[in-house]
């Protein structure tokens, strides 16, 4: 069986509701979805893709986000463990510099005034957003700590961020992409427009990917038997709108869910099947309105380790992922054993002692 896994865009509360259903899927299952042969990151979903192929499993995940500390853990820097970021690089810090006022991309409003059906209208208004003001740093610094340079060891790991200029997706990680290292490509998938500062790659500027979709579950055509999305930013359920941020966002998830659908559908179509894993009203009501906010994060992975574990068992996937292999123990649950007696690669500061670090981050 060859397996896709996409995880969606949704902001620091989207980040924590994947965090929390990955958990699930690996305790539902016994899959590693590190193993997946092709993976799909976009915005939230670019960095716990980075984290997860960069061998940081679910678990760990978890377990370092609610504040445990491993004694003699280090990350790839062979820096302790315990002083990495534990809301997953979402740390807001002024970008250095002035930023100019007025739009950021006066040559996308440009080219989508010449040509307005080329361009989604999220690209379109993210061009008349001023540029952000928070640094994406601290992201890159989050992704570095498992792949310090180059990218990660996985052959098929693609992070999807948009072009500021032609409001076009671009999938870093495919051999059509421009070459950079994990760490920008993820600072650049996440770069919010008018939030964070665009990321400049190879002389482009590029924005977060969710300008384009929300999952880019479509980016997946053929050759795969089945694929599995986390999309983070619709729900089959909306749940009831209290207030006007809550009203406006379940339009937006109402939206995301309808553009998820189509996207759904082009896999099927090419004979694919697919399994969409989607929060509940109960997850919504954990995440709030405010993706971006970091005070609850923990509350949520909680939360969607019982949701998403409850739409596993609930036996209308099962079928589809009974034909998933089992994943290394390792990378499924805890060990029981102490650190000190974790198998080699757990996390990642654990590598081969031979390899130098750094140099198991490879081009794909």
């Amino acid at each position: 069986m060859k397996v896709g896994l996409v995880l969606g865009a949704g902001g620091v509360m989207g980040g924590a509701w994947l965090t929390g259903g990955l958990h699930a899927l690996a305790q539902e299952t016994g899959w590693d979805s590190a193993s997946a042969d092709h993976v799909v990151g976009t915005s939230a979903g670019s960095m716990i893709s980075a984290l997860l192929t960069g061998g940081v499993p679910p678990w760990f995940m978890v377990a370092h986000s609610a504040g445990e500390s491993f004694d003699g853990i280090t990350d790839a820097q062979q820096r302790p463990a315990a002083g990495a970021d534990r809301s997953g690089g979402a740390v807001f810090k002024l970008h250095p510099g002035i930023a100019l006022p007025g739009p950021g991309s006066w040559r996308l409003i440009a080219n989508g005034l010449r040509d307005p059906r080329r361009h989604r209208p999220a690209a379109l208004a993210a061009g008349w957003l001023p540029r952000g003001l928070v640094s994406t740093q601290p992201l890159q610094d989050t992704v570095r700590r498992v792949v310090p340079s180059g990218w990660a060891d996985h052959p098929h790991l693609w992070i999807v961020a948009c072009d500021y200029v032609q409001g076009r997706r671009v999938a870093f990680g495919r051999e059509d992409a421009p070459t950079c290292d994990l760490a920008e490509a993820v600072a650049a998938s996440c770069a919010i427009p008018g939030f964070y500062r665009p990321v400049k790659i190879a002389g482009r500027r590029y924005v977060d990917g969710g300008v384009w979709s929300g999952s880019n579950l479509d980016i997946l055509r053929h050759g795969l038997d089945l694929v599995i999305c986390l999309n983070p930013t619709s729900s089959l359920d909306a749940g009831a709108s209290r207030g006007a941020a809550s009203g406006i966002s379940a339009r937006l998830r109402s939206q995301a869910g309808r553009r998820l659908g189509w996207e759904a559908r082009r896999l099927r179509d090419a004979g694919t099947d697919v399994v969409l894993i989607q929060p509940t009203a109960v997850d919504i009501e954990a995440m709030g309105p405010n993706l971006m906010s970091r005070r609850n994060r923990n509350s949520v992975i909680e939360t969607a380790i019982a949701t998403v574990g409850d739409q596993l068992r609930g036996g209308a996937h099962g079928d589809l992922l009974a034909g998933l292999p089992a994943g290394e123990p390792h990378r499924i649950a805890r060990p029981s054993e102490p650190p000190s007696e974790w198998p080699d690669g757990l996390p990642p500061g654990r590598a081969d002692p031979a390899v130098p670090s750094g140099q198991t981050a490879t081009r794909a």
